[in-house]
């Protein structure tokens, strides 16, 4: 056994630790990342968001006009009382969902239940656990966007829920590092958009209400709340503020959601140019209601309100869970909402108004036609138990165990595979055969978490294979089919030699069995989540971009022994590879992302050529953490106030920013290999007739009110013999003097009602706005592209073609993603790529007109297979 020892000696020198300097503390832009663009300074300097008010009523428009019209009926025949209990949560563990407003018993109204999360069902059972949001955007797949949304809304539906608590464009993922980028899509806006857009349509067809979620700015965990940072030895007064410009924000896949008709919207923990999110008047009225036209209504993130007619003037329609902080009792509305509506301070239209949008919603989505009694409890998994959980009362069934899977184990898996990059396939050792003489795999992320799939609470540990990352974006498991199962059966089913070790601190052992197979697929992750939860000192955001539990020593040592080492990655998003795409022992690398409970299955279908790998990488791969110019902030840059993130990118990121400064990637935005070969050529642009655009003018009708609302104090007392539950949210009044029933020392101090924000007169509308999602005549169709892809190998397989455009402008990226299609094409067959080129494509924000300009730089369209491999182009005339 000598030349094993000497084997063993020689593979322990390859053993490195890759470099990972820390972020460019005090800022969070490395300052060779910058924008040129004099605007995007703004976030280095003291930010300010101006007001804007009145908050604009709901108008009811186009496919929204019949939902409008059977909410205001609704509303005409509700108390003052009813409609607050229609705006505000219960409280945090009062009632069965993780959110829940109150009820409307004398019509037979009950209450609204609103469940995470953006890939399943939350803290229940007999409930799939899908695929998460980047492994939908690396399949760059508007069907399966949209069939995974119609799942999910199913199996919401089916639970009693109302609204879903998904899908996620905030974060985008400014920063790789950032812990629940993974939740979202890419950050890339146009990819994300795209396939938000798909995703809620998919939900609300389901019969649920869709919730995009987090509005805006919400690009890190550290510091979104002063108590949870508290938790952490950091001592700050506020939430941090993320310090954007005026043209980067106007760069939202929110507008796509709105367009796509989303029920609500969810305002962030964070503060954006130091107003929080859930009360900042310029990003609720004027551009969410305003400018984009929102027709739905605003609810809280859990416990980001922080005041009560102020947010409620700024637009904020919703207050979740209820209570002001967790199980306290207290609420910024409900009582305090009632009071401030007797008094005045929050006139009736606005509450109309809310009450209007949140009906309006339900009706839109066909709530009327598709509810079910709730049937779960999302405290605990008993089948009996006190509905009141933190008061401990209402004793009975509160869990119905009802199986709501259906066939989605299909969709998951298809999502699975067809998310699969394949980054790498030296020699085309991919597909495996099955019939390999000695398959080892190795890697704690092959395996089973020891304590079951579901053995830490919102999956907040590392422990076995990740197909889920971690905080209230989860779903429990059903089951969860590990790789090392999966590839075991494929080899046991051909009689073949599979050996494992899941244990990555098991060097000697893994370095043996490393010598013997013939094939060595090594299983790697790296984990993130939401900032309640911290793993490994990893609080929510990561720390650094390497492979966690010691993957790369376990990459090392058997690639070091196997030339013929196959790497797959499950991770929330870009990571370091130091030369493993150049190390030649390692033949093939693959991205597998999160893919929820078919991981194993789907994995399998790939190595083994049950299907031709098709996914796109969703961001970039860089080769260091300063290389993506963007990071995040570890420590509190403003002494005890608010922490300052100044966005000062602009829109250089990912991509963008390695596109700007000349940066070589390891793995590019958009890359992503077949078993097959494709080429591209015959591109050809097409200009249409289209009239100019114009400006939207005019005014809005006045603000309505619906129903009276007598101003007795007397009537809003609570009911005699009432029994009142512990900590739950009620409108009533414990008195019928409101300064006495109020209980706040500064009641009627001047300042709480800002200028204008009581005015329900007809406003001046919004010239980029006009409909949902912005001016319509944004989206007129100026040019159609189209360009053939032929598959130039011997298998079927998918390509997805990209549509770049250059805006030319002096302040503009390089190229930027405007169209793409998943195209399923036969060996020696050609398919025809079909893009819309629309007047937002090519459109360049304008400050000073406050206005979408087409500039008169040059413009060129590119298509290709990836942001750096486009082999087509031409200049738009």
């Amino acid at each position: 056994m000598m030349w094993l020892a000497a084997l063993l000696l020689a593979s322990a020198r390859l053993v490195f630790t890759q470099s990972n300097s820390t972020a460019p503390f005090p800022e969070a832009t490395y300052p060779n990342a910058t924008s040129s663009d004099p605007g995007a300074a703004q976030g280095s300097e003291p930010a300010f968001s101006p007001p804007y008010y009145p908050s604009p009523w709901g108008e009811g428009t186009a496919d929204w006009a019949a939902s409008y019209a059977k909410a205001r009926a609704f509303v005409s025949q509700l108390t003052l009382l009813e409609k607050v209990n229609l705006t505000t949560g219960v409280g945090w563990q009062s009632e069965r969902c993780v959110g829940q407003t109150g009820s409307i018993p004398r019509l037979g109204f009950r209450s609204l239940c609103l469940q995470d999360s953006p890939l399943g069902v939350r803290d229940t059972d007999y409930n799939s656990a899908f695929p998460a949001g980047v492994n939908v955007a690396a399949t760059f797949d508007r069907g399966l966007a949209y069939a995974r949304g119609q799942a999910m809304g199913q199996e919401h539906s089916g639970k009693g829920v109302d609204i879903q608590l998904g899908p996620v464009a905030g974060p985008l993922g400014r920063s790789p590092e950032g812990g629940r980028n993974w939740e979202g899509f890419s950050p890339d806006p146009a990819l994300t958009g795209v396939l938000m857009a798909q995703t809620i349509q998919g939900i609300q067809d389901a019969g649920v209400m869709a919730c995009a979620k987090h509005y805006i700015g919400n690009e890190q965990e550290h510091f979104r709340q002063a108590p949870e940072a508290a938790n952490y030895g950091f001592v700050i007064n506020d939430s941090i503020s993320s310090n954007i410009d005026d043209v980067t924000m106007h760069e939202t896949p929110f507008a796509d959601a709105v367009r796509a008709g989303v029920g609500s919207v969810m305002c962030s923990y964070n503060q954006i140019n130091n107003s929080y999110g859930c009360e900042n008047s310029y990003l609720l009225n004027y551009i969410l209601k305003g400018e984009l036209g929102f027709q739905g209504f605003i609810m809280s993130d859990w416990a980001a309100q922080h005041s009560g007619v102020g947010g409620a003037l700024a637009g904020l329609d919703m207050s979740m869970p209820g209570d002001a902080s967790f199980d306290s009792g207290d609420s910024f509305w409900g009582a305090n909402l009632t009071i401030a509506v007797l008094n005045g301070t929050v006139p009736q239209w606005r509450l109309d108004d809310m009450v209007v949008r949140i009906i309006a919603a339900w009706y839109y989505v066909g709530r009327d036609n598709s509810s079910v009694p709730i049937n779960f409890d999302s405290w605990t998994l008993d089948t009996f138990g006190n509905e009141n959980f933190k008061a401990e009362q209402g004793y009975g069934l509160i869990n119905e165990h009802v199986d709501v899977r259906a066939e989605h184990r299909d969709i998951i898996r298809q999502i699975g595979s067809a998310s699969t990059v394949l980054l790498k396939n030296n020699n085309s050792v991919l597909p495996l055969t099955g019939k390999e003489r000695f398959t080892a795999v190795f890697g704690y992320d092959a395996g089973g978490n020891p304590a079951g799939p579901n053995g830490c609470n919102d999956r907040g540990c590392d422990n076995g294979t990740l197909a889920m990352a971690w905080g209230s974006g989860t779903a429990n498991f059903p089951y969860l089919v590990t790789p090392e199962t999966a590839i075991q059966n494929e080899v046991a089913s051909n009689n073949g030699i599979f050996q494992s070790i899941t244990d990555n601190y098991q060097g000697i052992a893994i370095r043996a069995l490393a010598t013997q197979a013939s094939v060595a697929i090594v299983f790697v992750n790296a984990d993130a989540g939401e900032g309640f939860i911290d793993i490994d000192d990893n609080p929510g955001d990561r720390k650094n971009l390497t492979f966690w539990q010691g993957g790369d020593t376990v990459i090392q040592n058997v690639s070091s022994l196997c030339n013929n080492t196959i790497l797959v990655m499950h991770t929330v998003g870009p990571v370091l590879l130091s030369n493993y795409s150049e190390n030649p022992n390692i033949t093939a690398i693959l991205w597998a992302g999160l893919p929820g409970e078919q991981s194993g299955n789907a994995i399998a279908d790939i190595l083994y050529g049950r299907v031709n790998p098709g996914a796109k990488l969703p961001f970039t791969m860089g080769a260091s953490r300063e290389d993506y110019g963007t990071d995040l902030l570890y420590v509190p840059n403003n002494e005890d106030g608010p922490p300052q993130v100044g966005f000062t990118e602009g829109n250089f990121i990912d991509y963008r920013a390695f596109d700007k400064a000349g940066i070589d990637p390891v793995y590019e935005f958009g890359h992503g290999l077949s078993y097959t070969t494709f080429s591209f050529s015959n591109l050809t642009v097409s200009k249409l007739n289209v009239s100019s655009y114009v400006p939207t003018t005019g005014m809005t009708p006045a603000a309505s009110t619906y129903g009276n609302i007598p101003n007795n104090t007397a009537d809003y007392q609570f009911p005699s013999n009432f029994s009142a539950v512990p900590f739950y949210i009620y409108p009533y009044l414990n008195g019928t003097d409101l300064k006495n029933a109020s209980m706040e020392v500064d009641y009627g101090v001047p300042g709480y009602v800002p200028a204008g924000s009581q005015d329900s007169s007809p406003q001046p509308r919004v010239a980029a706005g006009g409909a949902s999602g912005g001016n319509p005549e944004l989206y007129d169709v100026l040019y159609q592209v189209s360009a053939t892809v032929s598959n130039t190998g011997k298998l079927p397989g998918d390509e997805v073609p990209q549509l770049y455009i250059s805006l030319g402008g002096q302040y503009d990226p390089k190229v930027v993603l405007r169209n793409f299609q998943r195209l399923s094409i036969q060996p020696g067959s050609s398919a025809t790529f079909t893009a819309d080129i629309t007047r937002r494509d090519i459109s360049n924000w304008d400050t000073a007109s406050q206005n979408w300009v087409i500039t008169s730089s040059p413009k060129t369209v590119y298509v290709g297979s990836s942001s750096r491999n486009l082999p087509l182009s031409t200049a738009l005339s």
